[in-house]
């Protein structure tokens, strides 16, 4: 048994309880782990297979997300980069065009270079993500409208109502990689966007031991793409499923405590005179600080620093640190911090890092649920030490 319309609970409440599907017989308080990978038939528009992202454990965490994202439809998918290339390749054809902002997230830039050609779809990178740089890209065979806000890793913004506004005027679909802020920070399909995507692996795990993506949108294109995903596979298997559900329990306490978190380390980090900036859109300095305060709930728990001292002294600053990783990845509830030349954007080239802003004495920093003073403290002296 499912749980009722849960439209009208808060998120919190939510977060524990969309989704569930008890058992009446055992009365437990958790969906059960359906471990068969072949289920009986009856009606053909309801067979049950795990390829067609439609078995029991499947639907308990699309349906919680659904709720969370005010979605009307969802999938999951084995990776981040396979629900990007799902979403992409699903609803677009050779002879079809995309624009993309030139700074995104290093895998779905290579994604995009790579893979698109190879298909016949065109895509033009723009320099900045304003509306009118949106549409002086915009050509005939223009289909969609790609972002990725707070971006990877300078955190800057789009103005997601304005671009989604101007995709339904030109007829196009628009897609969002809402990673960085997670439905509890952003919510772009009550902005207007079309089909929005997570890396899973990131604030939906929280734990920093699976990995999987997801796609929740309207109905329209989502019934579409997901033909492309049956045909081509991606799934997941109920026991992944099973831990992507207890994880989202506590989906929005984690990513409060981690916004509180990572506020008072950017106020810190931009008064600490060895650093030459800090990439927040939470302080005021940020220059889309007022687009943050309209269209996020909570600025998130992602920034970035710049040391001087370049490469040399970026790394230096990540072997002194005690509590803070270095390691890949974000979204833990372990505070971790990476170089981007050396993992997220390695795939780019240091003429394209240069280009896009990402300098190699530049920090990505994912902050934990530790206390915010023992963090800071930890990236103090580290900073401070020669």
């Amino acid at each position: 048994m499912s749980n009722p319309n849960t439209s009208g609970w808060r998120t919190a409440t939510q977060c524990v309880h969309s989704g569930t599907q008890l058992d009446e017989n055992v009365k437990g308080v958790n969906t059960p782990i359906h471990t068969s990978s072949a289920f009986g038939y009856g009606d053909p528009a309801d067979n049950k297979y795990p390829r067609y992202y439609n078995t029991p454990n499947q639907k308990a965490v699309v349906d919680k997300l659904c709720a969370l994202e005010h979605a009307e439809e969802g999938m999951l998918f084995s990776s981040g980069m396979a629900a990007i290339s799902a979403m992409v390749l699903g609803l677009l054809q050779s002879g079809d065009h995309l624009v993309i902002p030139k700074e995104i997230y290093g895998g779905s830039y290579s994604f995009f270079r790579t893979e698109l050609p190879r298909f016949g779809i065109g895509f033009t990178l723009i320099n900045d993500t304003t509306p009118e740089a949106y549409a002086a890209a915009i050509t005939p065979a223009t289909k969609a409208l790609y972002m990725e806000t707070p971006s990877n890793p300078l955190l800057k913004l789009t103005d997601v109502a304005a671009i989604a506004k101007l995709a339904k005027e030109r007829g196009l679909l628009s897609f969002i990689d809402n990673t960085f802020a997670s439905p509890i920070n952003q919510l772009p399909l009550q902005m207007g966007v079309d089909v929005v995507m997570h890396s899973g692996t990131k604030y939906f795990g929280g734990h920093s031991d699976l990995c999987f993506g997801v796609l929740l949108g309207r109905r329209e294109p989502m019934q579409k793409l997901r033909t492309h995903a049956v045909n081509t596979g991606g799934s997941l298997n109920a026991q992944t499923c099973a831990l992507i559900e207890r994880s989202l329990k506590t989906l929005e306490i984690r990513v409060e405590r981690q916004t509180l978190n990572a506020q008072r380390i950017a106020e810190f980090l931009e008064q600490h005179p060895n650093v030459l900036k800090v990439n927040y859109p939470g302080l005021p300095a940020h220059p889309q600080h007022e687009l943050a305060r309209k269209q996020m709930k909570g600025f998130g728990a992602m920034l970035s620093f710049e040391v001087a001292g370049g490469g040399t002294a970026a790394d230096a600053l990540t072997d002194r640190l005690q509590i803070i990783m270095p390691a890949l990845s974000l979204g833990g509830v372990e505070s971790l911090i990476c170089s981007p030349r050396k993992t997220s954007h390695l795939k780019m080239s240091a003429a394209e890092r240069e280009e896009a802003g990402i300098s190699d004495g530049l920090l990505r920093l994912s902050v934990g649920i530790e206390a915010a003073e023992d963090l800071i403290a930890d990236l103090d002296s580290a900073l401070r030490a020669k």
